[in-house]
């Protein structure tokens, strides 16, 4: 986790309002989702474009803009398949910045062109930072040579585990997912053993506990 915030430039400010609608017009959600856009959701705000004319950064490995958008909420938790519907229907990578009252918490997912088709864009885990006073210090974005690269360099902030020596993002990504896929077996297996009963079953349930936990040592 972390609890970076930054301070985009001036140049890249939007400040547009996005109306629901036109997000269910490109993303054709559910009405279970529509009905958690309207519980969980005050406003949307397309608030920055970071693009080679605001930010001077050339296009590359597809990544020709990132947007910024703020999301007001009525209620401080907010179902990930409310951002996945935004995600889907917006092909550029986006950077989240939720907010609740006087906090906020920035989240992003892995979003990558497809690649068996360049027009649509897979959309992988979330990742997000604390929640902080909305006042909190803001950093300086990543010094950065593309938009690829810096949009890499931002999401690598929000990931649990650091980046090994010369690992690609998308293997990063994979290596994040694998910890919490292990996690959640993990979570089950202590769920379990504190129902048991019978010893022998205690016993081998904790040789699975003890498996799992190396290897997420080994992942991490």
């Amino acid at each position: 986790m972390t609890s970076t915030l930054f301070k985009y430039p001036k140049q890249s400010e939007f400040n547009r309002i996005v109306a629901k609608e036109k997000i269910y017009q490109y993303a054709k959600p559910t009405p279970a989702i529509k009905a958690r856009f309207k519980e969980q959701v005050e406003r949307i705000k397309w608030q920055y474009k970071l693009s080679p004319e605001t930010i001077n950064l050339p296009v590359k490995h597809g990544i020709k803009e990132i947007q910024v958008f703020r999301l007001s909420l009525k209620t401080k938790a907010l179902h990930e398949s409310v951002l996945r519907t935004i995600d889907k229907g917006i092909n550029f990578p986006i950077i989240f910045q939720l907010t609740y009252k006087n906090q906020i918490k920035t989240t992003m997912a892995y979003k990558r062109p497809s690649d068996n088709d360049k027009h649509r864009w897979v959309v992988d885990s979330y990742f997000e930072s604390e929640w902080m006073v909305i006042e909190s210090e803001r950093s300086a974005l990543p010094v950065a040579v593309n938009l690829a690269s810096l949009y890499e360099q931002i999401l690598r902030q929000f990931l649990p585990v650091p980046a090994r020596t010369e690992e690609t993002l998308k293997d990063h990504i994979e290596r994040v997912n694998l910890i919490r896929t292990k996690e959640k077996e993990l979570g089950k297996l202590q769920s379990r053993i504190n129902k048991e009963k019978q010893f022998n079953r205690k016993v081998e349930l904790n040789k699975q506990i003890r498996s799992i936990k190396v290897e997420i040592e080994k992942y991490q």
